[in-house]
């Protein structure tokens, strides 16, 4: 008989098993020694802390995505973009993200709660006071030991 562990490394071989992986961007938004984190509404991590984020559209840089996603849902702008880290997350619901991570540097105004259905609002935390639960992808960069 096949342990548990056996049959998740059996299907985790197995394509058919698994939807297809889903590519993310979590945009780290520094602010002297704090850094942006929404509170999550909706189905997909809500009641979750996260940074602001999304898809990654066709032919889009990770770090296009970034200042997109980041003006869209919070209307903030931001300078020295770069990749920092990513994370691979399994969602209990099956959804299978690759997730790169960001980091901006602030450039200036207050975040401003854009898409209300997505992020019920903004706060700004120190890295080593985050607020919990953190989302799945934030949650495993931590993780990893990754200071912002």
């Amino acid at each position: 008989m096949a342990s548990a562990a056996d049959e998740r490394e059996t299907n985790a071989g197995n394509d058919s098993s698994r939807r297809p992986e889903l590519v993310g961007v979590g945009v780290i938004v520094v602010r002297g020694d704090k850094v942006l984190f929404g509170l999550r509404r909706g189905a997909h991590g809500g009641g979750t802390w996260s940074f602001p984020g999304g898809h990654v559209d066709e032919g889009e840089s990770a770090e296009a995505c970034a200042l997109r996603e980041l003006e869209e849902e919070t209307g903030l702008r931001a300078v020295s973009r770069r990749r920092v880290g990513e994370s691979e997350d399994v969602f209990p619901d099956g959804l299978h993200y690759r997730t790169i991570f960001v980091r901006v540097d602030w450039a200036g105004g207050n975040p401003a709660v854009r898409e209300p259905e997505a992020c019920a609002r903004w706060s700004w935390f120190r890295w080593d006071d985050a607020p919990e639960p953190l989302f799945l992808p934030v949650a495993s960069l931590r993780a990893k030991g990754f200071p912002a």
